[in-house]
């Protein structure tokens, strides 16, 4: 039996909501209240509103990407790479990765790098 005077008390645009859950998710609710600072309401309100529409439940996710490009400027293959944009550039002047010099300015092939970068013969210095 709910006491009649916590429901009272309580704000008007709050509904009263008791449920039962299994050991485990009530652990894992525990641990996220603690561990964010947030009471167990906010986080049962934040799930509903995002697992949840008018609809019914909401399934999945999209993860939107931009589609990297084919053909990297010297400075887009080095962060692609992890590497200095100097060390690129004097590997490739070497000829030990594959690029393509246009007038100033260094080309490089997304695919044929990711190749070369797998090429367990390329694991020379």
């Amino acid at each position: 039996m709910i006491s009649a005077d916590i429901i009272s008390d309580m704000p008007s645009e709050q509904v009263p909501l008791y449920v039962r859950l299994a050991a485990e998710p009530s652990r894992r609710l525990d641990r996220a209240a603690v561990s964010s600072g947030r009471s167990k309401r906010q986080i049962v309100e934040d799930a509903v509103r995002e697992h949840l529409d008018d609809q019914g439940t909401v399934v999945g996710r999209i993860a939107l990407r931009e589609v990297p490009p084919d053909v990297l400027t010297l400075e887009e293959a080095a962060a692609m790479l992890r590497v200095p944009a100097g060390d690129l550039e004097a590997a490739a002047t070497s000829g030990g990765v594959p690029g393509r010099r246009i007038g100033d300015e260094w080309r490089f092939a997304r695919k044929a790098l990711l190749a070369w970068l797998g090429d367990p013969a390329e694991t020379r210095d």
